[in-house]
């Protein structure tokens, strides 16, 4: 992970030993995230500290970090230098016209301008991710609910350039879409209402919301949003990626300081740069280190001047989409509350996929909305639609109004797309008169238990928490990125798997996204295929014991090992 474990440790991290009972070591632990019943020396203060954030949660909060084995580390670095190696030398065997390089390059007569192309920047691309370039970008010509048809497309040139077949690949079960309460789909309620909704309004605005695209399709779209979220007023937008990045800039400025947690998604980076206020980083779901940041702030103010800060923005997610971790909430608010900073919650992939009432990580922790500052989310994962929104006071989203970017210069949210979202928000609360969304919810929770529980019985590591549905599966090494990707092809199962420098260079991994559209058949089916192409490439890293650990990990070794 990109904390040391000195950190997690701090952070309330318990450690394990492996079924083989080795020594203490980088390669023997199981890293197990756990707030309650943790007995070991701590310091007074610190003591005092896990006591109190304790009374902040309402249920056991357990996340699942385990340590990279150190041979399997080793051979990962290995991995990637004898690929830097061969780069280079191809790269040589380019400069003298040996092999022909297919990227875009300064021609001779332009070698006197400002280039164009950073030849050394590419040599990632070059090199290494080309080799396995078939693994992303697939073309998909089907609702990517949870089956998708595949265009089936072949390379002469070793990724570099694709051709189609004209073949499909038909009833590919999806594991990679972010569908998780199965609303992407073309037929049912929300469909129907989507295409009545683009007889009568048609598909496109031509206008922002100043102007003459204000729809009252718009207005009961926010209303709706806010009573869903429980906040006084909201605000859509017609891209997920321009809320954050349009609206951050919009909230605080120069003499303003920014709290980001260092796995925040890029357009939360891309916000608090262009805002122009000061950043500091804090490690991932570290409340002791985002305390220290806070505290430091309030002593020291501004450098050089020591004014105080005008404002001290924190930024988190709900649930880390490449971590499938969720949010410490309680512990952000409380200090939030205590230090008199503001909070900006990115519920992007928890609203809808957490909580009994769908409600996002506020639900789940059963917290009061007005906590937190500023809700924001999108509608393009558990509504199957697209955009984003934001919540809050209604100064606040009045004050949006007249300066967000996106409400000034963007135009609005298209009609059925619109549709799309107040039918499936509708169906989530209940108030399409039948208990549909409510099912959809539980389907979810099972689908996410039960798969998270399967692999952890197969021997495979798992990051993140028991109740995400985004699930890291381990590859590690960079050659298994795309051979993982390729074998779960060949078994008609769609994933996606990440490496450097998406994750840190010996994290890399596949990634499921559990959908309540799932059913058993479909995940017993992905699961046969994972263990198959797990024993192929020699996947199962885990030390934990395979059978009935899942429950017992965490508290088992607590009541073992009481001081």
């Amino acid at each position: 992970m990109t904390q040391n474990s000195a950190s997690k440790l701090l952070n309330g991290d318990a450690l394990h030993r492996t079924k083989q009972d080795k020594k203490a070591g980088g390669n023997g632990f199981v890293k197990n995230r756990c707030l309650f019943q943790q007995k070991r020396y701590r310091r007074p203060a610190e003591k005092n500290h896990h006591a109190s954030c304790t009374l902040l949660y309402k249920k056991t909060f357990v996340e699942s970090f385990e340590e990279t084995p150190l041979l399997v580390a080793v051979l990962t670095y290995m991995g990637y230098g004898i690929l830097t190696i061969f780069g280079y030398l191809r790269d040589f065997l380019r400069d003298w016209k040996f092999e022909k390089c297919h990227l875009a390059r300064e021609r001779e007569e332009q070698k006197d301008f400002v280039p164009l192309y950073q030849d050394f920047e590419n040599f990632y691309t070059r090199n290494l991710y080309m080799r396995i370039r078939d693994n992303w970008n697939r073309p998909i010509c089907s609702v990517p609910g949870a089956k998708m048809d595949l265009v089936e497309r072949v390379t002469p040139d070793y990724n570099w350039t694709f051709e189609h077949t004209g073949n499909v690949l038909k009833d590919v079960i999806n594991m990679g879409s972010y569908n998780y309460l199965g609303f992407a789909e073309n037929t049912g309620t929300c469909a129907d209402a989507a295409s009545e909704c683009t007889v009568k309004y048609g598909v496109g605005v031509s206008s922002t919301r100043q102007e003459i695209g204000n729809l009252d399709k718009h207005k009961e779209l926010e209303k709706l949003v806010a009573r869903f979220l429980g906040v006084e007023s909201s605000m859509a937008f017609g891209m997920g990626f321009a809320t954050n990045s349009m609206n951050i800039p919009a909230l605080t400025g120069k003499g303003g300081l920014i709290l980001s947690d260092e796995l925040n998604h890029v357009s939360l980076v891309l916000g608090a740069r262009l805002s122009g206020s000061t950043i500091r980083v804090f490690k991932h779901n570290n409340m002791q280190n985002l305390e220290k940041l806070l505290r430091d702030a309030i002593v020291h103010g501004q450098p050089r001047t020591h004014r105080p800060w005008k404002k001290i923005l924190i930024l988190v997610e709900g649930i880390y989409s490449m971590e499938g971790s969720i949010l410490r909430l309680p512990e952000v608010i409380a200090l939030k509350k205590k230090y008199k900073a503001y909070l900006y919650l990115d519920e992007a992939h928890s609203i809808g996929a957490l909580g009994p009432r769908g409600r996002g990580v506020v639900d789940y922790f059963g917290l009061d909305p007005s906590d937190v500052d500023i809700m924001m989310g999108t509608f393009t994962k558990s509504f199957g639609a697209a955009g984003g929104y934001i919540g809050g006071k209604k100064e606040l989203i009045d004050y949006l109004c007249l300066h967000s970017h996106s409400a000034v210069h963007a135009t609005s949210m298209s009609p059925p797309i619109t549709q799309q979202i107040i039918t499936s928000m509708k169906c989530i609360m209940g108030e399409d008169g039948t208990t549909l969304g409510q099912e959809r919810l539980c389907q979810l929770s099972e689908n996410t238990t039960y798969f998270r529980r399967r692999l952890h019985e197969m021997g495979f590591i798992i990051y993140g928490n028991n109740d995400s549905p985004v699930v890291p599966l381990m590859l590690y090494m960079p050659a298994k990125i795309g051979a993982f990707g390729r074998e779960m092809l060949k078994r008609n199962i769609g994933t996606v798997v990440v490496g450097f420098p998406a994750t840190p260079i010996i994290e890399s991994r596949a990634r499921f996204c559990v959908s309540a559209a799932h059913t058993r058949e479909m995940l017993d089916k992905a699961l046969n295929a994972i263990s198959e192409v797990g024993d192929l490439l020699q996947l199962k890293y885990s030390r934990k014991n395979r059978h009935g650990s899942e429950g017992t990990d965490c508290f088992s070794f607590l009541e073992s090992h009481q001081d």
